[in-house]
């Protein structure tokens, strides 16, 4: 009698493991299908633009200076070029 309990509880036990595993492992490969579609949706979205042209003429004097004119259409991208010109040159810009 007791063997037949303990069976019992065991093959009660076994059922409702196996019953709830498989909705939590639907539940599991369902919802990243959808969070990854979104996010490839997202990566579309947020290519960057190709960058703004800027056009630099460079020059260089008989003492080894450097002086350059930016000319360009997004004013911050020309800042952020005659920063990178300063840095590397050491030069001064001619307006």
């Amino acid at each position: 009698m007791k063997r037949i309990f303990i069976f019992c509880v065991w093959v009660a036990f076994l059922l409702i493991a196996c019953e709830r595993k498989p909705t939590s492992t639907q539940e599991k490969s369902e919802a990243p299908s959808v969070p990854k579609a979104m996010v490839e949706k997202e990566k579309a979205e947020r290519e960057e633009p190709l960058p703004l042209e800027v056009k630099i003429k460079l020059r260089r004097d008989g003492k080894d200076n450097y002086s350059w004119e930016i000319s360009g259409s997004d004013v911050n991208q020309i800042l952020k070029v005659n920063e990178k010109l300063k840095k590397q040159l050491g030069g001064e810009q001619t307006r």
